[in-house]
């Protein structure tokens, strides 16, 4: 004699009746391990944090929490903005949502030669992947990197007879795409104007290169952010950016710090 089941209760479907709404629910801080391509046609393994959200209407009591963690597991995901923009779309209808949310955070590698030797190293850099759908839209990507570069002084150069004081600097742009675009074509775009980029390792030739290039192209925190700006308001892959600057001064106790923000369908 088979002995009946009990259903198992759905307290999560059941019935809110305080009327409010919730604009983000959802998994925070989830790792997971993704392979991620690059412009060079190779895959990259590395660890992402995700953060993963939709909307829920006022008349639910919870969403389905265990649904963002099987959206995970069921897909050894290669990840591209492509990809990814597709795991946003599942998620939603996954979850019976209207809107949602997923940040991807990881860090990412790039190959680089050094200017005079040509030995090979590789450079991190941290990037952020930004997927979001409001109200059953189109969804829209958002893509950010932060670009280590060197900046050099040119008050400092100008007033000084020995030499410049230089810094190590953080570039970073969040850039809403229109299409297709590599991560490694934001890094190239970030480290062309700063006064010099940054090397996993050099030579004493690169190490002297490297210097010379720098004291020749000085910047300032708001060229770097201009110079930035008006590469992007060219390409039309970006709809909209935000490019950020931060020298972490060598003669200060703080940072110089600068901004932009275009959203280029607003013109």
């Amino acid at each position: 004699m088979n002995t009946p089941v009990t259903p198992i209760p759905d307290v999560q479907s059941s019935i809110d009746t305080r009327q409010i709404a919730i604009d983000k629910v959802g998994i925070k801080d989830i790792k997971y391990p993704v392979r991620v391509k690059d412009r060079a046609g190779r895959e990259q393994s590395t660890i992402a944090n995700f953060n993963m959200y939709v909307s829920l209407p006022h008349n639910f009591k919870g969403t389905h929490m265990s649904r963002f963690v099987e959206i995970l597991n069921e897909h050894e995901y290669d990840l591209t903005v492509q990809s990814f923009k597709r795991m946003l779309v599942e998620m939603i209808k996954r979850l019976e949502a209207k809107s949602g949310h997923i940040e991807m955070a990881f860090t990412y590698f790039v190959r680089k030669t050094a200017p005079v030797s040509d030995v090979k190293s590789l450079l991190d850099y941290e990037v952020t992947f930004i997927g979001e759908i409001i109200e059953e839209s189109p969804p829209s990507i958002t893509v950010k990197v932060v670009v280590p570069v060197t900046s050099l002084c040119p008050c400092s150069k100008k007033i000084s007879k020995y030499g410049a004081h230089n810094q190590r600097s953080h570039v970073t742009i969040t850039a809403k795409t229109n299409g297709f675009i590599w991560i490694e074509d934001l890094i190239d775009l970030a480290e062309k104007q700063a006064s010099c980029e940054l090397y996993g390792l050099l030579k004493r030739p690169d190490e002297k290169h490297v210097t010379e290039h720098a004291y020749e192209n000085p910047k300032f925190v708001e060229d770097i952010v201009r110079d930035v700006a008006a590469r992007l308001n060219t390409d039309n892959r970006v709809a909209a950016y935000i490019v950020e600057s931060e020298n972490f001064e060598s003669i200060h106790n703080h940072s110089a710090y600068a901004l932009i923000q275009n959203d280029k369908n607003n013109h």
